[in-house]
């Protein structure tokens, strides 16, 4: 049984504390909600539209039953989207997400940041363990044969289980023979600067 007095050893904070950390918290959901990035099109960076990436984390969510362990493989767009999920209602989800990217600004967002370069598919072994990912999305930077292939070796380490992959159309048999993903049709990845290239979205399971 438990006597009032016990609590007396339990470290509570002060009302000037409680709301300093609520404040903190708000500030952090705020920063992500604000954050903007220009797209630097030196580093063939296209931003998807809203309802693109709101399609995307609804569907990693669902894949995942709300838990695991997401990665997201140069897409940043969608990985602010999941961290904002999670700010916004910490006891409904139970997932990690992490960005592999390339521009370093987006280190600022949280922990889960590691430094990816696609020419290098294979140095994140010192930042992750093999199958770490429960869902993979991934947007190659470049549409080229060279960029798939170097990065279809980081998918292969880093999976689990589910793959999302959104590249240009063109390339869709390379990706079928590196990875083994088929193409969706029903869903097209669109950005907010409409771009010439048709878009795929290749899954390893049904969207």
């Amino acid at each position: 049984m438990i006597n009032e007095n016990d609590y007396d050893d339990v470290p509570q904070l002060s009302a000037e504390s409680l709301a300093a950390l609520n404040e903190f918290y708000s500030e952090q959901r705020e920063k992500i909600e604000a954050e903007t990035f220009n797209e630097d099109w030196e580093l063939s960076q296209f931003w998807y539209d809203e309802e693109t990436t709101t399609f995307l984390a609804e569907t990693v969510i669902k894949s995942i039953n709300g838990k695991g362990v997401v990665g997201c493989i140069s897409c940043p767009t969608l990985y602010i989207k999941l961290l904002k999920l999670l700010k916004d209602d910490p006891t409904k989800y139970d997932f990690q997400v992490y960005l592999l990217e390339y521009d370093q600004r987006f280190a600022s967002l949280g922990p889960n940041f590691v430094y990816y370069d696609y020419r290098t598919p294979l140095a994140v072994r010192d930042a992750l363990p093999e199958s770490i990912f429960d869902i993979i999305v991934c947007d190659p930077p470049f549409l080229s044969e060279e960029c798939l292939t170097k990065v279809a070796q980081t998918l292969k380490y880093l999976a689990k289980d589910k793959i999302i992959l959104n590249t240009g159309a063109v390339l869709s048999e390379l990706v079928d023979n590196l990875i083994g993903l088929k193409a969706s049709s029903t869903f097209f990845p669109r950005h907010k600067n409409n771009l010439a290239n048709q878009f795929n979205c290749f899954s390893n399971f049904s969207l």
